[in-house]
């Protein structure tokens, strides 16, 4: 049995490292769309709501400053339930 020498031009190690990095851009592509939770919650920020709803960021703060959409406000960053957002749309849903 003769010693055999793998270099990076082998075509096993080559192909292992594409499936490598298909794998790294299928876990970035996931961690991007992902939203932390806490006790099972999902919080959303401005832009976020923002996009889900359709409207602007001022028509978001309206929203806030009538009180048609609770929100936290925590060092200045504004978050938002995702179950309150569900409830908002289904308060306003018409058949």
């Amino acid at each position: 049995m003769a010693n055999e020498v793998i270099t990076k031009d082998d075509a096993l190690v080559r192909m292992f490292f594409e499936r490598m990095d298909e794998t790294l851009k299928r876990f970035s592509r996931l961690l991007e769309n992902r939203k932390p939770t806490l006790n099972g919650e999902q919080f959303l920020t401005n832009r976020d709501v923002s996009e889900k709803l359709h409207i602007s960021l001022r028509t978001l703060q309206d929203y806030r400053d009538k009180g048609i959409l609770p929100h936290i406000k925590l060092d200045g960053k504004i978050l938002y339930r995702a179950s309150d957002v569900e409830r908002l749309l289904e308060r306003f849903y018409t058949k």
